[in-house]
């Protein structure tokens, strides 16, 4: 397994940036993080060119370039069906974090903020490296290809009364009993999700009913400055309103609380909001696991916990503690998740009660706050 591991062959990236310095510090981050960077790009028409010469493993894109910008190529790309992973690599200000949203909803795999002034250079190339090596090992074939032959869009309305486990990566329905809670209790709905999280989002929340049980909350890994635009695109798309919280939200039946960049979204002993500068765990702020746990302690039985698409295992320990009082988990199918890290965390730690593609989630919700 170690001598396979040294002789494959590096990802090869392809870098577009309009500064001359950003395409040298990409260029030379990447290399030393063992990519071959195989073309570099001034702008957008340039990139599509080298892309069609080239085809690469995975693109880092700015989105702020002369002629035809980030957003005309991940557009292009889609019109010539290309599955290329592209990390959008841009800078924030109001109208960037608008675009680097925009281009989420267009396919592109993840976001990485450009550094700021100030800002220590480590933490940029760390996040890189990790979501371009991400990015260039997700190529796979569509989801509806990797559903079992014969189920592919044929799996029923989850089911309260049946006990059946479902292969881990497939679409069919893994559903444990749920315990009956008093007449008139509302259910809070919790929902944690990284890498591929604002597109499945996209999907799932205009697909959600309103009221939604007691409201609920999301926690979705993303640069500070960039939720904004995400809650303001969001709250357009549905019949829920979503914000993105300043501290002080309470939960009300119509509206989702969206953890901003930059702040673990924490819940007091009074169910409201607050957010903390506490330290990074794992280079995530916000962390899922905390407002988890927080939610966890204080709504018990009435928590439903969804694990969406996402790399590493934030939300693990959270999902632990959910289970420990009572609350249920539901986490999204390898089928339809752009990255299968933090639902594969649940589902093979046997903490799911419902495992479903996206395409049957906001149906799984509903049944469960219902």
């Amino acid at each position: 397994m170690l001598a396979a591991a040294r002789t494959a062959k590096p990802s090869r990236i392809l870098v577009a940036d309009d500064s001359t310095f950003m395409r040298r510090l990409l260029t030379q981050a990447l290399r030393d993080a063992g990519f071959e960077v195989v073309g570099e790009a001034a702008d957008g028409d340039e990139a599509l060119s080298l892309y069609r010469e080239l085809r690469p493993d995975a693109m880092t894109l700015d989105l702020a370039m002369p002629g035809m910008d980030g957003i005309g190529v991940l557009r292009a790309l889609r019109g010539e069906r290309s599955s290329l992973p592209v990390v959008v690599v841009s800078a924030f200000s109001p109208a960037h974090g608008a675009r680097a949203v925009d281009a989420l909803a267009e396919g592109a795999f993840d976001l990485v903020a450009k550094p700021a002034f100030g800002e220590p250079l480590e933490t940029f190339v760390s996040s890189l490296r990790e979501k371009v090596t991400a990015a260039a090992a997700s190529a796979k074939p569509a989801a509806s290809a990797l559903a079992p032959a014969g189920r592919a869009g044929t799996e029923s309305r989850p089911s309260v009364g049946s006990i059946k486990a479902a292969p881990a990566g497939g679409s069919a329905v893994a559903r444990l009993r749920a315990r009956r809670l008093p007449a008139g209790t509302k259910k809070v709905v919790l929902i944690a999700t990284s890498t591929g999280g604002p597109r499945a989002l996209a999907e799932l929340i205009p697909n959600l009913p309103s009221p939604l049980g007691a409201g609920g909350m999301i926690v979705q890994h993303m640069p500070a400055g960039f939720t904004a635009s995400l809650a303001q695109r969001l709250d357009r798309s549905g019949k829920l309103s979503v914000v993105e919280a300043a501290g002080g939200e309470a939960l009300k039946p119509d509206q989702l609380i969206l953890a901003p960049g930059g702040s673990h979204l924490r819940l007091g002993d009074d169910g409201v909001a607050r957010l903390s500068d506490e330290a990074a765990i794992g280079g995530l702020r916000p962390r899922a696991d905390l407002t988890i746990a927080d939610a966890a302690k204080l709504f018990g039985e009435r928590l439903v916990l969804v694990v969406m698409t996402g790399m590493g295992k934030d939300g693990l320990e959270g999902a632990r503690e959910v289970r420990a009082r009572g609350g249920r988990i539901l986490a999204e199918a390898e089928s339809s998740c752009t990255v299968y890290g933090m639902p594969r965390a649940i589902v093979e730690a046997e903490l799911a009660d419902v495992v479903v593609p996206l395409g049957q989630l906001a149906d799984a919700i509903a049944t469960e706050v219902a």
